[in-house]
């Protein structure tokens, strides 16, 4: 079985790095770090939305490009590889898989094309403090449309236009549209150690919500699936980072010369980038799998996704930090890049679950897949 992209899908991958490396630098990064007004990086922003990116898994029929989950994942690692400070993946891998998995045909015609030409920005709104999520832990209720609650922290909270929340309704959870531009909703931003990736507070007050289609009860069923082809996208976000700081680590290593050679002549150097390649590539294997089984729709979703996830955020995070040990005392200077995805590692290793959370659904999945 051959899990490789197509020449089509390396061809937009190409495209779409000539295009973030050109329209997307660390200045455009550090604009968001330097500016406590900044929630993201607008002007970036809009040239993606103009890219047409966001409508990259939408269907046609929903003013989507109708392309596929596999280009969604080409796009996503390339918008990892420059830190992209924009809200693209609580739109496009959270709020449209929401609409798309549950809304009814009448929702999806009404979201998806305000997803798909950014004319809305969508993010989920699931937890409510430190802990576990579960349906017992969900204090956020609605009622006859109404929704009342605190969700924190909410990625991308700050710039959302419109969340998907879960809500406890009657016996069971339900997920439920919400546009946060009303009297009844109230949001305040949060300091994290990745400002370009931001988080807020939302609180609801009798807000005015729709829930997610016609099915009572099942919101934790439909987040958990949200959830597993959420975290695919997550990974190769967190792939395309790690790839990244790998290329930094080796072009510093042999420009960086000390006693009259590269410093990456040195043994030690030699392991410490070799050690990244080795995380790196079993993080590509577990990501190609599970944007397999996201493609489509396999029973194995659940183990690929976990496994892609918890491989992707130790390779980031390990190449993130290599890449500072690679540079010496330059690399935890503020001028150089390595802090910014170091940063980007720590902050996306633990947004939509931590590393032992996907784990614990990892060994969840094979003892079920076991059982069977």
């Amino acid at each position: 079985m051959n899990f490789d992209f197509s020449d089509d899908q390396k061809f937009l991958r190409d495209e779409a790095r000539k295009f973030l490396e050109a329209q997307c630098t660390s200045g455009h990064v550090r604009a968001v770090l330097d500016d406590e007004t900044m929630s993201h990086n607008d002007e970036v922003w809009q040239k993606i939305v103009e890219m047409g990116w966001l409508g990259a898994a939408i269907p046609e029929e929903f003013g989507g490009l109708g392309l596929g989950m596999l280009e969604l994942c080409v796009i996503a690692e390339e918008l990892g590889r420059v830190l992209a400070p924009v809200p693209f993946g609580s739109s496009a891998f959270f709020f449209a898989e929401a609409i798309k998995l549950a809304g009814t045909d009448e929702q999806k015609a009404e979201w998806l094309p305000k997803v798909a030409d950014g004319s809305i920005v969508g993010c989920l709104a699931t937890t409510e403090g430190p802990g576990a999520l579960s349906a017992s832990s969900v204090q956020t209720t609605a009622k006859d449309g109404v929704l009342s609650g605190t969700k924190v922290p909410v990625t991308d909270g700050d710039v959302a236009t419109h969340a998907a929340v879960l809500a406890k309704e009657g016996s069971g959870t339900g997920i439920y549209i919400v546009a946060l531009d009303q009297d009844g909703v109230s949001r305040k931003s949060l300091k994290t150690i990745e400002p370009t990736r931001s988080h807020a507070e939302i609180k609801f007050d009798g807000a005015s919500a729709a829930r997610l289609g016609q099915e009572t009860g099942n919101g934790m069923s439909v987040l958990d699936q949200i959830m597993n082809r959420g975290a695919v996208l997550l990974a190769f976000e967190q792939l395309g980072g790690a790839s990244r700081c790998l290329e930094m680590a080796t072009e510093y290593a042999k420009e960086r010369h000390a006693f009259g050679r590269p410093i990456g002549g040195n043994q030690a150097i030699k392991h410490k980038l070799a050690d990244i390649y080795v995380k790196n590539e079993v993080a590509r294997s577990n990501a190609y799998y599970g944007a397999w089984a996201l493609s489509t729709d396999a029973a194995e979703l659940p183990e690929a996704a976990a496994a892609a996830r918890v491989a992707a955020s130790e390779a980031f995070w390990f190449a993130s930090k290599e890449n500072i040990q690679t540079h010496g005392g330059m690399g935890f200077t503020w001028e150089v890049d390595c802090h910014l995805y170091y940063r980007r590692a720590k902050l996306l290793a633990v947004q939509a679950g931590s590393p032992a959370v996907w784990k614990e659904k990892l060994v969840s999945a094979l003892e079920a897949k076991n059982a069977a």
